[in-house]
């Protein structure tokens, strides 16, 4: 035994009160299709003229190896002391950005930066489940970059390790430096196309605000959701044809008498 609902019940007016059919999605879009797409031109080109307008920055890196000292092999391979030393490396990667690190680097270099600046283009972390550690400097001079991220690496290695390194202490070894730097940004292509993505769902969003906000009934079903009653009859769209008159102008002329 199957219990139709009566389409005439509050729970399905109300149903069909809240329901809007992707048609009429779609004609609100076209409807404002010039709006959806000058938003996205604006957005795109302010991204892309923002993006050219910056200075272009580089990136350089470079490694350290996280070992245990022992007598007579620098490298320890049991698979204990390694996992050990894998965890340790994490730790280990939190202290070359620091202070003493970027104060060492300015006198080495002999640099006129403040130790926030330098850590504040610097970044280290560990490779994933490795004894490794990748330092990396950003700057806008491609060779102020590598010098910093090699010099940066060298005084943590000198600092970690000492002078003269006790067995069985923990070393970070400079195992790769830095090569030539890459360009990192600004990304024109990039920004243009996420700034056109957000363009066009902002000048979606736009354009339906829009049809929220216009109180125009534009068809008869509309004329019959606002007014709840139903359309009897509907006068068709017409254009008027222009008629074009043309006047002549009389001129009199007076007789002297």
């Amino acid at each position: 035994m199957s219990v139709g609902i009566d389409p005439d019940t509050p729970l399905q007016l109300a149903q069909n009160e809240y329901t809007i059919p992707l048609k009429d999605l779609f004609e609100v879009v076209w409807r404002r299709l010039w709006i959806v797409l000058l938003v996205a031109i604006v957005f795109t080109g302010v991204a892309i003229g923002l993006s050219l307008s910056q200075e272009p920055t580089y990136t350089a890196s470079m490694k350290l190896l996280v070992q245990q000292q022992r007598e007579g092999s620098g490298l320890d391979t049991a698979a204990g002391d390694v996992a050990g030393l894998q965890q340790f490396t994490r730790t280990v990667a939190t202290l070359v950005n620091t202070r003493p690190v970027a104060e060492a680097v300015i006198q080495r270099l002999d640099l006129s930066d403040s130790p926030e600046d330098i850590l504040g283009g610097m970044k280290a972390e560990q490779i994933a489940e490795t004894q490794a550690i990748e330092v990396t400097y950003e700057d806008s001079d491609p060779e102020r970059a590598r010098q910093i991220a090699n010099t940066s690496g060298e005084m943590f290695s000198e600092q970690v390790s000492g002078p003269t390194p006790d067995t069985n202490a923990i070393t970070a070894k400079v195992w790769e430096e830095a090569g030539p730097p890459s360009r990192t940004g600004p990304n024109p292509v990039r920004s243009g196309v996420l700034a056109l993505g957000f363009g066009c769902m902002a000048g979606i969003g736009l354009a339906f605000l829009l049809a929220f906000l216009d109180s125009r009934l534009r068809s008869p079903e509309e004329a019959e959701q606002a007014s709840g009653l139903p359309t009897l009859s509907a006068i068709p769209e017409f254009r008027a044809r222009k008629l074009t008159y043309s006047r002549k102008t009389y001129s009199r002329k007076s007789k002297e008498g």
